[in-house]
């Protein structure tokens, strides 16, 4: 028997769906609750569509999440599948606590709500009880493997993350999908010597299993920062050389990964590529031509894409486009140049900042140009994060001859208890992995 069509949905909620924020969505959700719509059988839909929207706003969401969840429970919502997973989904995003009592109250919990419990457990740190509900599914799809190896690898268990995986394709049951795989490649970085031969076989994978659609998003990325980031260029190309359709994101992982390694030059001609092939470049490609810049030395350069950036394409400038510029003035010994910028910044400068501008000051011994910043970091630094700057200070002190300051430097250090943080480097062998502290 042939399946009648889905009525299409009414007005109201058509219009809840395309609402341009999540404000407009639920003013529009509370006109239809009001009568002032026309009636028609589509509620779940209305709240699912607003729950969607919620929850996308950082802000409004705590506050109103609860509300929407009283309206579900009064009008017997909540056993509608779609209806308790978007409500699950929103609770887990900022109480894992209310997501896990709702969890236990939904009457029926389908695999998709099982999926959505099982992220907010791992993201919430609980890995192991994640694990025991992951087991517990009896018939798991590819988004229960890719939640549960999502949360180990998010919270540093990569091992554990890759050893499931590797379970996963042993049962020979389900194949990975794009999203993943993604998830693969950003536990990659941790494997030390392995990470090349994993980001390659994932790559194989991909060429063989995933379309080009798929590669034009975020797997294509991922592969070019993994590359770069094991320090294999030639296979980044040929990764960025396959992706047919190049948006902003794979030039600006490729150019970042050009500047990382020290291809300045080529970095900036891939900008120009860019521009050529009519991607727009944004902000966080920016902050990487920056960064080749100053990894090469390039100070008229880096002046002249920071007008582009502003000027011509209507950029704020970010703090770390501004520590680009510090960072490339006082490298060079330019510190009249460096220390005008950091006046002239739209945002307050950060620690980064001024010590780098600093440590232009100690090695340039220019002492008096760094009172202000001494002041500013000793505001800015914190005894269990920043101790080595507190050395740079009495180093400047007594470039100074101010003898006085290096005393209260070290006394501030004493009451403080800042402790200076221990050289540590890793010599990898094939089974094995030892390491040296330098104190």
């Amino acid at each position: 028997m042939a399946t009648l069509p889905k009525p299409p949905l009414s007005a109201s909620v058509k219009a809840i769906r395309q609402a341009s924020s999540p404000k407009e969505a639920l003013t529009l959700f509370k006109l239809r609750l009001r009568g002032l719509f026309p009636p028609d059988p589509f509620d779940q839909h209305a709240a699912v569509f607003t729950l969607k929207s919620i929850s996308s706003s950082r802000s409004l969401r705590p506050s109103l999440t609860p509300i929407l969840h009283a309206y579900v429970l009064k009008t017997n919502l909540l056993f509608e599948v779609h209806v308790a997973s978007v409500l699950l989904h929103s609770y887990s995003l900022f109480s894992h606590t209310n997501a896990r009592v709702l969890f236990d109250e939904i009457p029926h919990r389908t695999l998709v709500i099982t999926n959505t419990m099982i992220t907010s457990i791992a993201r919430n740190g609980d890995v192991q009880s994640a694990r025991l509900l992951f087991d517990s599914c009896p018939d798991k799809d590819i988004v229960s493997w890719s939640a549960m190896i999502r949360g180990y690898i998010g919270k540093n268990h990569k091992n554990a993350g890759l050893s499931l995986f590797r379970k996963m394709m042993l049962q020979g049951e389900l194949k990975p999908d794009p999203a993943l795989l993604t998830i693969l490649l950003s536990g990659c970085s941790a494997c030390g010597s392995m990470s090349l031969l994993l980001c390659r076989s994932i790559h194989a994978y991909a060429v063989k299993n995933v379309s080009k659609k798929e590669m034009n998003r975020e797997l294509g990325t991922s592969l070019l920062t993994m590359y770069t980031k094991s320090g294999n260029l030639k296979y980044a190309l040929s990764v960025f050389d396959m992706i047919p359709e190049k948006n902003v994101m794979h030039w600006t992982a490729m150019i970042n990964g050009l500047a990382m390694l020290g291809h300045a030059v080529k970095a900036l001609s891939h900008l120009q590529k860019m521009v050529n092939s009519g991607v727009k470049p944004n902000e966080f490609t920016f902050t990487t031509i920056f960064n080749a810049c100053c990894q090469a030395g390039f100070i008229d350069q880096a002046q002249k894409y920071f007008s582009i950036m502003v000027q011509e394409l209507g950029f704020k400038p970010r703090v770390q486009h501004y520590g680009c510029l510090v960072n490339l003035f006082a490298k060079a010994g330019r510190l009249d140049e460096a220390y005008g910028v950091i006046k002239c910044m739209d945002v307050e400068p950060n620690i980064v900042i001024w010590t780098s501008f600093l440590e232009a000051c100690r090695k340039y011994k220019k002492f008096k140009m760094a009172e202000e910043g001494i002041e500013k970091v000793l505001i800015m630094a914190r005894p269990d994060e920043n101790g080595g700057v507190y050395t740079l200070i009495s180093d400047l002190y007594a470039l100074g001859g101010n003898w006085a300051g290096v005393e209260r430097i070290r006394l501030l250090m004493d009451q403080q208890k800042v402790a200076k943080i221990a050289g540590l480097s890793f010599i990898e062998g094939d089974k094995r992995k030892a390491n040296a502290v330098v104190k």
